[in-house]
């Protein structure tokens, strides 16, 4: 026992000094991190951001093609390329980002984004990359108005959702009612249209907009105890490998300046104007209508397969199926659409599906469709009159052939115009989907502002199109209604 001890106490020194001398990534090597295996098996890197918030990243044409560009964009393809991976951008409202993150949508973030302590408590995040100061903007001839963080007592202050500004204008604009809306060109709009008094802004941003708007200023005068921002890569919580490998790309940018560099080429992207606004964001809007009218197609075919299926449900004899049919019929009329659409995308994240965006958007708008359809078909069997199903019992038929020979083509008639208002009012809702990143025609918009630093102008583009189409089906179903009516 004594040789053991003695034995035992002389090891233990020499254990200590080699593993002083092993290498610093002998350790790392024999940790696990599933997310750096999963990209380096798909040979692919996926990053999430928000495509509005030049010069970060935004949209812009090149070579005649439509691309996300940005110094972001710069640094997600450089940790790309030393990972040895194709980069794939994953465009989401900013607010779904860390969802996206933490459910495995995404491998990292690279928007700007800020590691606070909140933050920080549920993903990981990188060295900084940039350090940068918050800056208030304001309409040209209020400056004077503002020359401390004293001077906003009652005055609306536009943020941007979850970020350090909306943070900042809540702690140190003493009395300021802070407007939080989740896209800088909204808050860009509503300062020029006298919504909100004042805008807290990154400096990168701000600049931009100052510089490209005669009709915004700076409220040099006013500065915040922490304005000081560092912005860096958010990684996901058990994945030390990946955050090595990003941390030492981090390293190499820092170290050979090449930030700067990046700026410089995304700044001369975000100030080219060799085309007219139509020629250069037309695009935008074709695509962006395109997906409108597949999501609300898709939405509403199956959602009136779903909707129907309710229908007969809730007609049945059966108390179960009568309660599974009320019970989601209520909850989804009960919930926001927007609530749904979260839960679909992330939660089928969290349950392993790896659902696309689209595919996620489609089926959250089928969901809800179909809560309502059922209600609009089982309405249109009720108008049936009952003697009609009578009639038919007393010919031999049975429950499901009085219903499939005799009641439903009579309630089709009844069903097809509120069904086609239906495909109206899903092509208005499907808006709701661009929180997720789908390509519709809010979202396009959204890109269009944050690319031309015109808040006004792509939304009204946008109002007109929805006028369009809307317009154009209620005419169409007009028209099949009055040839109905006529074939009676």
């Amino acid at each position: 026992m004594k040789l053991c001890k003695k034995t035992f106490a002389f090891i233990i020194p020499i254990l200590l000094v080699l593993l002083t001398f092993l290498p610093a990534g002998t350790a790392l090597a024999d940790e696990k991190d599933p997310v750096y295996d999963n990209i380096i098996k798909r040979g692919e890197l996926i990053v999430g951001l928000s495509a509005d918030y030049a010069p970060y990243e935004f949209h812009a044409t090149v070579d005649g093609k439509n691309q996300i560009v940005g110094f972001d964009i710069s640094i997600a393809q450089k940790i790309a390329d030393d990972l040895g991976v194709k980069l794939k951008i994953e465009e989401l409202g900013f607010d779904a980002l860390l969802g996206a993150l933490k459910t495995g949508k995404i491998d990292l973030i690279i928007s700007g984004m800020a590691p606070t302590p909140e933050r920080m408590k549920e993903v990981n995040f990188s060295h900084p990359y940039m350090t940068v100061q918050q800056k208030v903007v304001v309409r040209k001839g209020d400056e004077s108005k503002f020359t401390s963080v004293n001077d906003f007592d009652g005055v609306k202050v536009g943020v941007q959702k979850q970020t350090t500004q909306e943070e900042l204008a809540k702690t140190e604009l003493i009395g300021s009612i802070p407007t939080s809306l989740q896209k800088v060109p909204d808050i860009i709009m509503n300062l020029k249209n006298n919504k909100v008094d004042a805008a807290v802004l990154e400096g990168p941003v701000a600049e931009a907009y100052v510089d490209r708007d005669p009709d915004l200023v700076f409220a040099d005068e006013v500065t915040f105890e922490q304005g000081e921002k560092t912005a860096a890569v958010a990684i996901p919580k058990n994945a030390p490998i990946l955050e090595e490998k990003v941390n030492a790309s981090i390293q190499t940018i820092n170290d050979n300046n090449l930030l700067e560099g990046y700026k410089k080429e995304a700044n001369e992207l975000m100030f080219t104007d060799d085309q007219s606004f139509l020629e250069k964001y037309g695009k935008f809007y074709v695509t962006g209508a395109g997906y409108t009218i597949f999501l609300a197609f898709m939405g509403v075919l199956f959602g009136s397969l779903l909707g129907g299926l309710l229908a007969l449900m809730k007609l049945s004899k059966s108390k179960i199926f009568r309660g599974i049919a009320i019970a989601y019929i209520e909850y989804v009329r009960g919930t926001p659409l927007l609530v749904q659409i979260f839960i679909v995308y992330f939660g089928t994240g969290v349950l392993g599906l790896d659902l696309s965006k689209l595919a996620a958007g489609c089926i959250a708008l089928a969901l809800n469709s179909g809560a309502y359809v059922a209600e609009i078909v089982r309405a249109g069997i009720n108008a049936v009159n009952k003697g009609q199903l009578e009639a038919a019992r007393s010919l031999g038929m049975n429950q499901p052939q009085a219903m499939r020979y005799i009641i439903l083509p009579q309630a089709i008639k009844n069903i097809l115009p509120a069904l086609g208002n239906e495909f109206v009012t899903v092509i208005k809702e499907s808006s709701v989907v661009s929180v997720i990143g789908v390509s519709e025609l809010i979202f396009q918009a959204g890109n269009v502002q944050g690319a031309s630093f015109k808040p006004f102008l792509p939304y009204l583009i946008v109002s007109l199109i929805y006028f369009v189409l809307t317009f154009t089906i209620s005419r169409l179903l007009g028209v099949a209604e009055r040839s109905m009516s006529t074939s009676d």
